[in-house]
């Protein structure tokens, strides 16, 4: 039996929106991966343990308050700094263009803009994320 790709999808921040990062949540779902919902004003510490302590293969961020070059990359450099790098981090939300390559410089290994369709997001997760044990 195959192994389930585990995907914790967190909201970092201040922002109070969530219904987005739900919807994704959901979808990811539906095509039948673990997913694990963090709820709001998760700080990176707490993203990183919960993925960390989940086994998470994949952590999904959302963001609509304008942090995301801040509070994406703190992710991505608590991973690796806790020796979880392999952990795949990408992220959605209210993000501008001219900020994506930045962020992927960071570490981040995909962004979704607002207009993304939810198959986009699960054919890339599915393309893009291994469960931990199946990883090269």
């Amino acid at each position: 039996m195959a192994e389930k790709i585990r995907i914790i999808i967190a909201k970092p921040g201040l922002d109070g929106h969530d219904r987005g990062a739900k919807v994704v949540a959901r979808a990811l779902r539906d095509a039948g991966f673990e997913v694990i919902y963090t709820g709001l004003h998760q700080t990176p510490e707490m993203i990183v343990n919960a993925a960390i302590q989940e086994d998470a293969d994949a952590i999904g961020l959302s963001i609509l308050s304008g942090a995301h070059m801040t509070l994406f990359p703190r992710v991505v450099a608590l991973l690796r700094e806790r020796g979880a790098g392999d952990i795949v981090v990408f992220g959605g939300g209210i993000i501008p263009e001219e900020d994506i390559p930045a962020l992927r410089a960071a570490g981040v290994a995909e962004i979704f803009t607002p207009g993304t369709s939810l198959e986009t997001i699960v054919r890339w997760v599915r393309e893009h994320v291994r469960p931990r044990g199946v990883r090269a």
